[in-house]
């Protein structure tokens, strides 16, 4: 703890000794109240603005200390100055004292609380962030919470000084009027029991309680009045507990967990059940991914003491079939598909409808089937599942050079009997990453474009400089601070024009694929006609609900991540939300968010990176592990990356980590689990990781982290009492 916080903490330690010491609480009583009324009133009358500001500085010292007898300091309020004045200084005096309180706990104790609790007060934090001064409000107007403990607590959270000096200021305005008022009759008064009966305390209460009354009334006539134009079209019954639109990752574990708990569901795809990550993202790309290591593992087999195959492009071409590695991804996807396929979700309990489906009103589906009829149905909840699609930028040229995307490239390619000679890759980030590599070690010239100075511009500097310099050593032609400014046709070839530094420079090229993002499908659902706000994503609050409480968005049309796990991870809430949210509504949580990207070194993460940290502000210490170090990988010419763990500083505590190097997408899931239980490096590094194993390197960071926090001084101590047993 820093020496200022020391002092703070002495300072109020000295304060409180003394009190105790000196007994001075004898004077804060009601008896030495009653005998001290005249001699106060004299001195009153005699010097009425020195007393004014003796108590009002008397009464801060109590309330910033939290000392026992502000409730005798508000009756002397009273009782001495009368209601006006004495419930105006105490007013203002008693919320400065509790701003102090507020502030002390603050400075001494919530860096520490934050940093030991950050993640279990995420909830918490974003709930002060919208209703603190509310809460804060009610709180205050119960007096039956003492108010030391409110300063404490509220000095652990995010809530503005500002904010909660003007809420403490009128939400204890009414309980202190009650005590000024009572201190104007002090001689009636035998005990506090006296100052406020059970009807006036009761009367406190509900005052403290109407603000929350307040807003769940507001948010009932929210509800209502967007429902007020459908007011006529609302069912008496229902077809179906939940409609779920798309069958993408999002959809299927809605729809799964509905019929889990016996709810009626309808789920509806307009194309290929399993959505993008099966048909076009995730399995395609990876199976390609492996064929494409592969050819590399043996392009360079001479790493492991056997004969290389050759490595110019021509010569790679009579090594293997560029259509049967397409076929083969084709079978893989096939592979795959009976896990989401219509005929298992059947035998789940879920019915399932081709076809495109539209809201028509909050309660009603009307879904136009792939064989040319159309079903209606009416259904209490919906859950939006539709997915994304990959954008393409409007490139002048774009349409008569033709292109792929990531969606089209699996069929498109499937069609050529050779790997793309001359292939340009537009966009830096993951996807574009991983299929300009790969395409490159099958004997493609990749030219990769991207705008920016750098690609995989979300990771820390060092992990784009690897990254960029792993596809540069596969043969990738990386042109980075480029912008494509449109496409040509010259003589029957195909050209990018492209500008950097104010020159224009062309690319010739047999294939354009654009991999510059994905862009929400939010077009043809109806949600323009029913008012549902959209900004690139369904908006939705953190119970995944739109403007109207029944209808739920999840997955890469409701943000922030497009990633599948966390499609999935979103659809437990909204389908859980959905069908039982009138008992109780869960809160998506996104504290632990891990992702990967699959080039060669694997980049994969959890939490902050050290650039995000920076932005946010938060300290931070770095603890780094080479994994060229690592036996297995060195037995297995893998020795090329690193495990970076951030932690709190001087804690174990872990605040993100990034891995670079092979299977580091594997590797991450100890940290997540870490993360998300609370679990500390000392708990890694006290766990038994097989030997040899590429986990290791996740003991081994955590050693590292212990070896920089080594007890010096008490090592010192035992080196002399080993040399002492040595004498």
């Amino acid at each position: 703890m820093k020496a200022s916080k020391l002092l703070v903490l002495a300072l109020i330690g000295l304060a409180i000794t003394s009190f105790v010491v000196l007994d001075l609480g004898r004077y804060l009583s009601l008896d030495a109240l009653r005998q001290s009324q005249a001699s106060l009133a004299s001195a009153y009358a005699e010097n009425p603005w020195s007393l004014r500001a003796g108590f009002f500085a008397v009464y801060v010292a109590v309330a910033s200390l939290s000392l026992p007898g502000a409730a005798i300091l508000t009756l002397a309020g009273g009782g001495v100055f009368g209601l006006g004045w004495g419930l105006l200084l105490v007013s203002f005096a008693s919320s400065v004292g509790a701003t102090v309180s507020f502030l002390a706990a603050r400075f001494v104790l919530r860096d520490a609380v934050q940093a030991r609790f950050g993640s279990r007060l995420t909830e918490i934090n974003q709930g002060i962030a919208r209703d603190g001064a509310l809460y804060l409000f009610s709180l205050r107007l119960i007096p039956v919470v003492p108010f030391f403990v409110i300063n404490l607590l509220m000095g652990l959270t995010t809530l503005r000084t500002r904010t909660f000096y003007w809420v403490s200021q009128l939400g204890m305005l009414a309980g202190t009027a009650v005590y000024v008022n009572a201190g104007t009759r002090l001689a009636e008064l035998q005990s506090l029991k006296d100052v406020a009966s059970p009807e006036v305390l009761g009367a406190l209460v509900l005052l403290g309680l109407f603000p929350l009354i307040a807003k769940a009334l507001m948010n009932l006539v929210q509800k209502r009045k967007v429902y007020a134009r459908w007011k006529a079209v609302r069912p008496q019954t229902f077809d179906r507990n939940l409609i779920v639109i798309g069958g993408g990752a999002g959809g299927l574990v809605s729809a799964y967990i509905a019929a889990a708990v016996k709810a009626k569901v309808t789920l509806v795809e307009a194309h290929k059940m399993g959505g993008d990550c099966l048909n076009y993202g995730c399995v395609p790309s990876k199976a390609l991914i492996k064929s494409a290591k592969l050819a590399h593992q043996m392009q360079h087999a001479d790493r492991y003491g056997l004969h290389s195959s050759p490595r110019t492009s021509d010569e790679r071409q009579s090594l293997f079939s560029f259509k049967k590695v397409m076929q083969r991804i084709h079978e893989v996807i096939a592979a795959i598909e009976p896990h989401d396929s219509v005929e298992r979700y059947t035998g789940l309990g879920v019915e399932v409808l081709q076809g495109y489906a539209k809201i028509i009103n909050p309660w009603t589906v009307e879904i136009a089937l792939n064989d040319g009829g159309t079903q209606t149905l009416t259904t209490r909840n919906i859950v939006i599942a539709a997915g994304a699609r990959p954008f393409v930028p409007p490139l002048p040229g774009l349409d008569e050079v033709g292109y792929v995307t990531s969606d089209t490239l699996w069929d498109e390619f499937a069609k050529l009997d050779e790997v793309p000679k001359r292939l340009v890759v537009l966009g830096g980030g993951p996807i574009g990453c991983e299929l300009a590599q790969s395409f490159a070690r099958l004997g493609s010239a990749v030219t990769q474009v991207e705008m920016a100075p750098r690609i995989m511009a979300r990771e820390d500097m060092e992990v784009s400089e690897l990254a960029a310099n792993s596809l540069r050593a596969d043969g990738v032609d990386l042109l980075t601070s480029h912008k494509a400014m449109r496409c040509e046709m010259v003589d029957g070839e195909k050209v990018l024009v492209v500008e950097h530094a104010g020159v224009e420079k062309r690319i010739a090229f047999d294939q354009l694929l654009c991999a510059v993002g994905r862009t929400a499908r939010l077009s043809g659902y109806g949600l323009e006609e029913l008012g549902i706000p959209t900004h690139k994503t369904v908006q939705t609050n953190e119970y995944l609900q739109t403007i109207y409480p029944n209808i739920f968005a999840a997955g890469d049309v409701a943000g922030p991540y497009q990633f599948t796990h966390v499609a999935a991870h979103q659809a437990w809430y909204a389908a859980v939300n959905a069908l039982f949210g009138d008992f109780k509504k869960f809160k998506a949580d996104y504290s632990v968010i891990p992702w990967a990207t699959f080039i060669d070194p694997e980049v994969a993460r959890v939490g902050l990176n050290e650039q995000d940290a920076i932005e946010q502000g938060i300290a931070y210490e770095v603890t780094k592990y080479g994994i060229d170090d690592l036996d297995r990988a060195i037995a297995d010419s893998e020795a090329h990356g690193f495990v970076k763990v951030l932690t709190v500083p001087g804690k174990d505590k872990i605040l993100g980590v990034t891995i670079v190097g092979t299977h580091a997408g594997d590797l991450l899931a100890e940290y997540v689990l870490a993360m998300k239980h609370g679990l500390g490096l000392n708990k890694i590094l006290g766990t038994i990781h097989t030997y040899p194993t590429l986990a290791e390197a996740n003991k081994y960071a955590a050693g590292e982290w212990k070896r920089a926090h080594q007890p010096h001084k008490l090592l010192e101590w035992v080196r002399k009492f080993h040399d002492w047993k040595r004498s």
